[in-house]
């Protein structure tokens, strides 16, 4: 049986094992210090010296402080040497890190580690494995290379953390996969736009051939042109009409070259303003033919828009209008030949209905009194309506006289508005008329055209309703309005009520005339170089107005 150490034997074993430990603890403070510069290690050959032929304190020191980890192996690959940081590598000390084996902090398969180290004895080598214990374990890149010392040959290893490099090339294969994704995002989605603009195309090609189609086969003459004004298609009438050939090269001829000349300033007037204002123009001017002459034409041109109202392209068309010009100057001539000719037995007719009404030598009964104050009412009307056919021949004629001087428009205003109280004495008529109201005009025609708006006012409102005058100075116009309870206008009404002959019907009102006192208050009003609207709701009365120039003269 085997005799036990005494107490005496283990208290000595002891003391030599704590001596042994501090002679350990320094060996490896002089060695991390750089103070040893060379090891003898004893094995079954017994003991071996190591000492690195370059060896040197700083180079020590280097080693110590340097990033990566710094190893030193035998060919047993136990660890001779290491730095600091090796040992934080592991997360051990580094007292139970020199003298292991380096194979014990390797992760992993430890083959790919074994053929590396074994072929480092020959040539350099360098490979990546998972240094650490346990869950702690570090992707390190192993660069390998013999290294001579006085008593043999050892292996020094250089462990770099590929940490920070193995997480940047994770999130460079993450991004790279969402680029790769979005690659293929885009390319299917630029695959279906172009899919989509490829039937848009074909859907835009089939609109517009069809809209050529249409535009070519009207009798209309039809163009388009950009928001600025310049012309980008003419239809095939244009041409057959003009005479003129289609650009080869895109550019369209101006239409200036054949338009009358009398009528090109009025044009360019009407277009260039539509172009500025975006609003839908309208206007006439003559076209000339292939064959030199020139007819009359409706031009109207409509604006494109897009969704946020901005204007794409114009669409503008000239209609024939040359038969239905001259039907209207034969009617104009007709009613001047017919006014002057119904002017002369008219006056005498109403001088003798005067006489008749003057008369004292016998007593003339009641009933008849009646009869001839009625014919007199008659006569004046009559008297009214060959007097306003008289000025449209004129107006067309141009031959409507004008007698312009400096006046106060509000003494004109002031007449009319008495004048509307004797003649409409079942209304109440209010005025706000600003006493000194300067313009250049004539008074005489100005009253005409105010007495228009009155009697328009009375005609279309019901008996006993407001009809309110105003008169003011506005920003250096004068604005005379006219303001009812009555009928009201609708929208499409509104656009043509300054027509000639354009007359309302409305079934709770039936008003005579013939529709021209509104267009000749419009020419009246053009000529004294001022405006005439209105601002009405159906249903819920109108006011009409006109505003004129202040007088220079003021």
């Amino acid at each position: 049986m085997e005799q036990q150490p005494t107490y005496q034997q283990l208290l000595q074993e002891i003391e030599d094992l704590r001596w042994q430990l501090e002679e350990a603890n320094d060996a490896i403070d002089a060695i991390r210090n750089g103070q040893v510069d060379a090891l003898i290690v004893k094995n079954e050959n017994g003991p071996q010296l190591y000492t690195l032929k370059s060896a040197d304190q700083t180079y020590r020191v280097f080693i110590e402080k340097m990033n990566e980890g710094a190893v030193t192996l035998n060919r047993d690959g136990l660890i001779l040497y290491s730095n600091s940081r090796f040992a934080k590598l592991v997360g051990l000390p580094l007292e139970q890190v020199i003298g292991f084996n380096f194979s014990d902090f390797v992760a992993g398969d430890k083959g790919t580690f074994h053929h590396v180290l074994e072929s480092s004895w020959e040539q350099d080598c360098k490979a990546e494995v998972l240094i650490g214990m346990d869950e702690h374990v570090i992707p390190c890149l192993l660069s390998c290379n013999a290294m001579e010392f006085d008593g043999g040959t050892a292996l020094s290893l250089i462990i770099t953390d590929l940490s920070i490099q193995k997480q940047n090339q994770q999130q460079l294969e993450q991004q790279y996969k969402q680029l790769a994704d979005a690659q293929l995002l885009t390319q299917r989605l630029n695959d279906e736009l172009e899919e989509t603009v490829k039937e848009r195309t074909n859907d835009l090609t089939i609109s517009r051939e069809y809209l050529k189609l249409l535009m070519d086969n009207i009798p209309q003459m039809t163009w388009t042109n950009s928001p600025d004004g310049k012309i980008t298609f003419y239809n095939k009438r244009w041409f057959d009409y003009t005479g003129t050939n289609p650009p080869g090269t895109g550019v369209y001829e101006s239409f200036r070259t054949v338009i009358h000349p009398d009528d090109l300033k009025l044009t360019e007037v009407h277009y260039y303003r539509a172009m500025q204002t975006g609003e839908v123009f309208e206007f006439e001017n003559r076209y000339r033919k292939a064959d030199g002459t020139y007819r009359w034409h409706l031009n109207r041109g409509v604006p494109l828009l897009d969704d946020d109202d901005d204007i794409l392209f114009w669409i503008g068309s000239a209609t024939d209008i040359e038969e239905q010009k001259q039907a209207m100057d034969k009617k104009d001539e007709f009613i001047g030949i017919a006014s002057h000719e119904l002017k002369t037995p008219l006056t005498s007719l109403k001088g003798y209905v005067q006489l008749m009404s003057f008369y004292k030598k016998e007593e003339v009964p009641g009933v008849i009194k009646q009869y001839i104050a009625k014919a007199n009412t008659a006569v004046n009307k009559l008297q009214h309506l060959i007097n306003d056919l008289l000025d449209v021949s004129k107006i067309q004629a141009g031959r409507l006289e004008y007698r312009m001087a400096d006046i106060n428009l509000a003494d004109t205003v002031n007449i009319g508005i008495e004048s509307a109280i004797q003649m409409y004495p079942d209304y109440i008529i209010t005025q706000n008329v600003e006493p000194y109201l300067p313009v250049c005009g004539n008074p005489e025609r100005l009253e005409q055209v105010l007495n228009n708006l009155l009697s328009n006012a009375a005609k279309y409102s019901k008996t006993g309703s407001k009809i309110t005058v105003e008169g003011k100075v506005v920003n250096g116009l004068v604005v005379i309005s006219v303001t009812d309870q009555g009928i009201g206008l609708s929208v499409e009404q509104k656009e043509k009520i300054f027509e000639r002959f354009y007359r309302v019907e409305d079934r709770t009102f039936s008003a005579s005339g013939l529709g021209m006192g509104l267009y000749i208050s419009t020419e009246i009003i053009k000529h004294h170089q001022g405006d005439i609207n209105v601002q009405s709701e159906l249903g819920k009365g109108s006011t009409f107005y006109f505003t004129l120039p202040v007088s220079a003269s003021k």
